[in-house]
């Protein structure tokens, strides 16, 4: 087994051994469930009014009634979980006075931070595997285009692995769990505000540039069934920045 499965395997046993998974991937599935069962609803209520208005069957886009404002939701939601899965990677390895056994084992810190990374990536992974039941469920009753919501769920994919990514470099600055969940949400709070900064700029350069700094701009395309290469680019620099600098802080605490 290479070092970083190793790391990843570890990261699993611990994930599975602590309450937290189970508390936040009940509390991130149940939010799913309710903004999927109002999108649902929500749509069943035009139907029906279209059907008094009509005197027909109306044909109903899911795509835009349902399944769009489920995952544009569910990109808040992420921000507001994902800091509970990776506070605890760095910041407990100082609270257990472990992180100093860690540092002086023959791994490299590089294959640390990947190794940490892929554990709690795998189960985020895990947890939209269990969101596909809503729209498997969907299409026994309704047709819909699948192109969309396979985009949306890539979108997503990369929206969490940025999320996460940021949470392993704050989850490095600090020991005190608490203080590095709200570190990561800070961040991205701010990273997400850039969008309504380059809205209130304009087509200036300025204002181009903080609308693509920000996720939100990238990650709507994606569910709206358009994959881009410029969005591609930005989650996988934004994924490898962030994890380049959780690396730098963990080799400058080695030599503290």
């Amino acid at each position: 087994m290479t070092p970083v499965l190793a790391i990843v395997a570890k990261e699993l046993r611990s994930y599975f051994v602590s309450p937290i998974v189970y508390v936040v991937s009940a509390v991130f599935l149940l939010i799913f469930g309710v903004l999927s069962y109002l999108a649902v609803v929500n749509a069943g209520s035009q139907a029906i009014r279209l059907m008094q208005i009509q005197g027909a069957a109306p044909q109903l886009n899911l795509n835009d009634l349902v399944f769009r404002p489920t995952f544009y939701s569910l990109a808040i939601v992420l921000m507001l979980v994902l800091p509970l899965l990776t506070m605890r990677l760095f910041a407990e390895e100082r609270k257990l006075k472990t992180f100093e056994l860690l540092m002086t084992s023959p791994i490299g810190i590089h294959e640390i931070v990947i190794g940490k990374f892929l554990g709690v990536y795998t189960v985020f992974l895990g947890l939209l595997v269990l969101t596909g039941l809503v729209p498997l469920v969907l299409s026994i009753y309704s047709s819909f285009d699948w192109n969309p919501v396979l985009t949306s769920y890539l979108g997503l994919a990369l929206l969490g692995g940025l999320f996460l990514s940021t949470g392993v470099m704050t989850s490095a600055l600090t020991e005190n769990q608490i203080v590095a969940a709200f570190l990561s949400f800070g961040l991205l709070i701010l990273v997400w505000l850039l969008g309504g900064v380059g809205a209130v700029l304009g087509d200036t350069p300025i204002g181009h540039l903080a609308s693509y700094l920000s996720f939100i701009e990238h990650y709507d395309r994606l569910v709206r069934g358009l994959i881009d290469t410029k969005d591609l680019i930005y989650y996988g620099c934004g994924l490898a920045l962030t994890l380049f600098l959780a690396h730098r802080v963990v080799e400058s605490q080695r030599w503290k």
